[in-house]
């Protein structure tokens, strides 16, 4: 195990072009923009371009988070993907990502699908890799496009997803720097899978017949609200914790980007004021394992992520997963 310090070098997004508000929305499905901000604070997402894939946002975000490090692609020997819309099942987006970008082919290239947790699940996995000694710079990207999973005619769910990527290279800490990933921490209930899935196209329906189960987002809305307030809540928790960090020296929370209501319930326990929270999804809705490392990479360019700050990260996502990390810039 090594004994080098670890940080985030660089931060990079991608979100298309197109803009869905809740008005184009209502003309799809019958609701209105009132009833969509009242219920989750969002009020747009975009929606990838035809034949935009997965991984051509997964490779944007990820070039620009390499510039921002001062990396080249030949410098990366792990690509780590957190994604529950790959390009396709087999094989990995991840190794696409990796041909799209150049990175060299001693490089460890795979995939995670922990939902909307992703991004977290592929950060601790990243950061576990580079501790080992065996890696020394590595790309970890969350990209969606959920817009492919989602039912058009079911307002309870196609209101909340949009499509974006979000990327971080994560390697040994420059000399005489703060930055420093602090900590991580995994968590998941195997046993409400049906609170969120996509319950068709796996390995038991492997192609579309007759009577076959969606293949598109279904959700238990109220119980899975519950749940996420519950758990982000203790994994926010546990790790200030486990670091014996209290909550006033969290400069910055940047929470998976679901609800506006459950960040708000997520604040109140916490006593973090709510200004400290990150909040992105008014524009972008939830964008699952591209969520945080999109509010991260817009947090920095804004300011409201600056060397020695310590910032918190919180998620959770069909599994049902959820986790949290802890980084000083």
């Amino acid at each position: 195990m090594s004994d080098q310090i670890f940080a985030i070098l660089g931060t990079g997004s991608y979100a298309p072009e197109r803009v869905m508000t809740n008005d184009d929305i209502a003309t799809v499905v019958e609701t209105s923009d009132e009833w969509i901000v009242t219920r989750t604070g969002i009020k747009e997402r975009r929606i990838a371009a035809e034949g935009e894939m997965t991984s051509d946002m997964a490779t944007a975000a990820a070039r620009a988070a390499l510039a921002d490090a001062g990396l080249a692609p030949t410098d990366i020997d792990l690509v780590i993907v957190a994604t529950l819309t790959p390009d396709m099942p087999m094989p990995a987006t991840a190794c696409i990502v990796q041909a799209k970008l150049g990175v060299a082919p001693h490089a460890a290239c795979f995939d995670v699908n922990a939902a909307c947790s992703g991004f977290i699940y592929g950060f601790d996995t990243a950061w576990a890799m580079l501790q080992s000694g065996r890696y020394r710079h590595a790309l970890v990207i969350g990209a969606e496009k959920l817009s492919s999973v989602l039912d058009w005619s079911d307002r309870t769910t196609c209101v909340l997803f949009g499509d974006a990527a979000g990327a971080v290279v994560m390697g040994p800490a420059p000399t005489g720097s703060t930055a420093e990933i602090i900590g991580a921490r995994l968590y998941s209930e195997g046993g409400n899978t049906e609170l969120l899935c996509i319950p068709g196209g796996g390995s038991n329906h492997p192609a579309p017949a007759p009577g076959d189960p969606p293949r598109h987002i279904q959700m238990k809305g109220r119980e899975v609200f519950k749940f996420a307030v519950r758990e982000m809540d203790d994994a926010a928790r546990d790790i200030l914790e486990q670091h014996g960090v209290e909550a006033d020296e969290v400069s910055c929370v940047i929470p998976h980007q679901a609800n506006l209501r459950i960040i708000d319930s997520i604040a109140q326990y916490l006593e973090i004021p709510v200004d400290r929270f990150y909040i992105n999804l008014d524009r972008y809705g939830n964008t699952s394992a591209a969520s945080i490392p999109l509010a991260i990479d817009e947090a920095r360019r804004v300011g409201r992520v600056k060397p020695g700050d310590l910032t918190l990260l919180v998620a959770f996502g069909a599994g049902l997963t959820y986790g949290s990390a802890l980084v000083r810039w």
